[in-house]
């Protein structure tokens, strides 16, 4: 239907993340991330990751997020700040602000929010 840059994350299998936080675990604080890492869990706090981040179709996050790229599947509570690119599947749901040089809402996802883009160089 249509192509969109740096979606090569998408095409990653659970070998490719370093960390995988699966859906038995719940966390509560503040998460410093230095790789692409996968949410399948509940989180609530905050994450600040240097690389990707994919919040799994089963994950409910309450967390405000800062990440190069990020990947919605389930379900986040809390503002998102995505350096280079934000994207929410059609099985998504996003209730909070998102801050993005590029983002991607797939028909069927939900958004309740305010979204700024910024070009991309500028810093987040």
């Amino acid at each position: 239907m249509f192509d969109v840059k740096d979606t090569d994350f998408f095409d990653l299998e659970d070998e490719s993340f370093d960390t995988i936080m699966e859906d038995d675990i719940s966390f509560r604080g503040k998460m410093i991330i230095k790789k692409p890492f996968m949410i399948r869990g509940k989180v609530s706090g905050t994450i600040v990751s240097e690389s990707d981040l994919v919040i799994d179709s089963m994950a409910v996050v309450e967390s405000e997020i800062s990440a190069r790229r990020v990947l919605v599947r389930g379900v986040v509570r809390g503002n998102v700040i995505g350096r280079e690119l934000i994207f929410v599947t059609a099985s998504g749901s996003v209730d909070g602000d998102i801050t993005t040089a590029k983002v991607v809402l797939e028909p069927g996802c939900s958004f309740s929010g305010k979204c700024t883009m910024v070009r991309e160089g500028n810093e987040i």
